[in-house]
């Protein structure tokens, strides 16, 4: 991912890099889900219940010409039911008057404990993909960037489970619309919507697209741009290869969807240990947690051979559903972290349900790669579909 017309800094380049090969590694291990209370009669998806003032840095130290607040919202699990997602709204302060377009934005793997949450770093500077975000900002667009489930509230995050993710960044777009600071800066339930996101976040945005013709029929969606897609976690998991760290984090995620997966009851005494270090630490801290370690040195048999896991990854695979949205697909045909097949057989998916793609790969391009190359063409296009221009994809 990179600066709208302009390459990364080497040192942010370098990051991305190491993020984004321990982001969207392992086919897909996750935390658990953020406990919710009983939604008030007459409780939206969403709905907000708290936004205070925040700050939005693309490094440390550094301000920013845009005004920023963390917000709580409602939202859906993955079974349907009521919860509580954090994230960040921020809006640039160009004095723009009238509707203003606006992005919902799915980050890539920070790691599980609350302080990764997207939130957290961004009145630091320490986000990774702080310049993407500012990107979109340079365009005169509002961002919402959900924390995704768990990340920033009480449980584990739901790493790459498909559908809290999905409707977290849904959801996300619909409170930055009734945030009353954002709707005085012009964003409305008018503004066109853009969906983005990249590894864990294409993940997120191509779930939000499959789910948004009936989830949230109100937004008035323009396009989604999704890079990097995990589409098929149960086939990437059964492939092997992953990064050790990565299928813990899927498997913690999805033991927190699912509790009666019991995880706890696979792993051995060293598995049990990395477990609690993943859940207290960030990216870096999760890869050296897992650095020379085999699933079978912390499990005492492997959860991919029981049906109830095969079935929760399962649920998670995308291409089922026709988005109803133009989409922009794109991915790095050297990617050793989520197979270049999975983004083809996404792509194949949706073309043969007569959905509109634009299928575009990048030569040579490792995961890493990928996402630095890919961020500003993917936003490009984006901004065309936002700007009424019609696009017929490449399907054909």
């Amino acid at each position: 991912m990179q600066r709208s017309g302009s390459r990364p800094a080497p040192w942010r380049q370098l990051a991305l890099a190491a993020v984004a090969v321990i982001a969207a590694a392992a086919p897909c291990l996750v935390p658990a889900i953020a406990e919710a209370d009983a939604a008030p009669a007459g409780a939206r998806p969403g709905d907000l219940i708290s936004a205070d003032p925040s700050l939005f840095r693309v490094m440390p130290g550094i301000p920013t010409a845009t005004s920023a607040w963390k917000i709580l919202y409602r939202s859906t699990d993955v079974h349907g039911n009521p919860d509580q997602v954090s994230g960040t709204v921020i809006v640039p302060n160009d004095g723009r008057t009238g509707t203003r377009p606006l992005l919902t934005y799915a980050v890539g793997t920070v790691g599980l404990a609350d302080q990764c949450a997207p939130s957290a770093n961004f009145p630091k500077g320490t986000s990774i993909e702080a310049s993407e975000i500012n990107a979109a900002l340079n365009r005169g667009w509002a961002v919402a960037v959900t924390d995704y489930q768990g990340l920033g509230t009480p449980g584990d995050h739901t790493y790459l489970v498909g559908r809290p993710e999905g409707t977290a960044v849904l959801d996300a777009a619909r409170a930055a619309q009734r945030l009353p600071q954002a709707q005085k800066a012009g964003v409305t339930a008018d503004s066109p919507v853009g969906v983005m996101g990249y590894s864990q976040g294409g993940h997120a945005s191509a779930w939000a697209a499959e789910l948004a013709r009936t989830y949230a029929p109100d937004l008035h969606i323009k396009g989604i741009a999704s890079g990097g897609v995990p589409a098929d976690e149960l086939k990437g998991a059964q492939a092997g290869g992953g990064v050790v760290g990565l299928e813990m984090m899927v498997a913690i995620g999805h033991d927190a969807a699912y509790p009666g997966l019991n995880l706890d009851g696979y792993l051995n005494d060293e598995g049990r240990e990395v477990v609690q270090k993943l859940r207290s630490g960030c990216i870096l801290d999760d890869a050296l947690a897992t650095i020379g370690k085999s699933l079978d040195d912390l499990t005492v048999r492997n959860p991919l051979e029981s049906p109830d896991w095969q079935k929760a990854l399962a649920a998670d695979k995308l291409g089922a559903r026709a988005p109803g949205y133009p989409v922009y697909l794109y991915h790095g045909t050297a990617d050793e972290i989520v197979s270049y097949d999975l983004g083809q057989q996404l792509r194949s998916d949706w073309c043969s349900r007569g959905n509109v793609v634009q299928w575009q790969p990048i030569p040579l391009a490792s995961h890493a790669l990928g996402a630095v190359i890919g961020a500003t063409p993917a936003m490009d296009w984006l901004a065309a579909r936002i700007a009424g221009q019609p696009t017929q994809g490449n399907c054909g």
